[in-house]
């Protein structure tokens, strides 16, 4: 048992590394370095690169439109934020339960996660047609007079983020569902006997302790919410008037339909700081509420 295998060689584990550092570099870091340097020169694909410096920086902070697809970014990532923590935490707590067929429910729930984007985006927009969408019908049967869904510029961005929401949510269903689970009956069964009604017991007993792992939903929910473009391609296509249009999609606007790709690797760029610094902030605020002690 004690001898050492003779095949083996302290190198044989960084050799098997090499492919996979390879690609990381080549075909990530590389294409990310490259975009840095691309968001310094003006380019449309058939000429060569003009390096014009801090033109298209200027230009990104001093265009009005811009700042209209900043902030429909930060509210596309404010409702699918707090959409997918409420509903996901809603659906875990009841589906938390060891009763017959819960596994079907469970499994229903977490499907629409791995549906194509574009088929939810396809079916969604039938469902809320304003002349045939299911939707409307049954909201005109009861009285109702619907509103045009993602026709509206006041509410084609929270459809847009609502469907989002309903695509995802039972990812982080699961999540939370893996969370209740690893907190002690015990707790639960001591606050009964003292007299807790399940309200109480669930926000000053089953919350606190499932604060870590709402802090992980959180986190990635904030990273996940600025990867908007297959439902607002499919959906909206950034209309009506600009209102769903959101900083992942200008990048694809900008890129591959003005073909201006110099000033795309700009937007691109903003939009990964927006990302690092909410998530940064998330760490930041995480010991003022996150409890990891039962």
């Amino acid at each position: 048992m004690g001898k050492k295998l003779s095949w083996y060689r302290r190198i044989d584990p960084w050799i098997l590394l090499v492919p996979t550092v390879l690609g990381l570099f080549i075909f990530r870091l590389g294409p990310i370095l490259a975009s840095l340097g691309l968001s310094f020169t003006d380019w449309d694909i058939i000429k060569a690169p003009k390096f014009i410096f801090l033109d298209n920086y200027r230009e990104l902070f001093t265009n009005p439109a811009f700042v209209k697809v900043l902030m429909n970014t930060l509210l596309f990532a404010l409702i699918y934020v707090v959409g997918v923590t409420v509903i996901g935490l809603f659906l875990a707590a009841l589906l938390n339960r060891k009763i017959g067929g819960i596994g079907f429910f469970r499994s229903a729930f977490y499907t629409p996660v791995v549906t194509s984007a574009v088929a939810v985006g396809i079916v969604w927009s039938w469902i809320l047609s304003p002349n045939y969408g299911i939707l409307n019908i049954l909201l005109l049967k009861l009285g109702i007079t619907p509103p045009y869904w993602v026709g509206d510029k006041a509410w084609a961005l929270p459809t847009v983020a609502f469907v989002q929401v309903w695509k995802m949510a039972g990812y982080y269903m699961i999540i939370f569902l893996s969370g209740l689970q690893n907190i002690p009956k015990s707790l639960k069964e001591a606050a009964y006997i003292d007299g807790a009604r399940p309200l109480q017991s669930f926000f000053r007993i089953t919350l606190p302790l499932l604060s870590p792992t709402t802090f992980f939903v959180v986190s990635i929910a904030i990273i996940d919410s600025f990867k908007n473009f297959e439902l607002i391609y499919a959906m909206t296509q950034g209309g009506p008037q600009n209102a769903t249009n959101t900083l992942v999609y200008d990048v694809y606007l900008n890129a591959f339909v003005y073909y201006r790709m110099g000033y795309a690797s700009t937007v691109a760029w903003v939009l990964m700081l927006l990302v690092a610094g909410f998530t940064a902030l998330n760490f930041a605020l995480k010991k003022r509420w996150v409890n990891y002690q039962y």
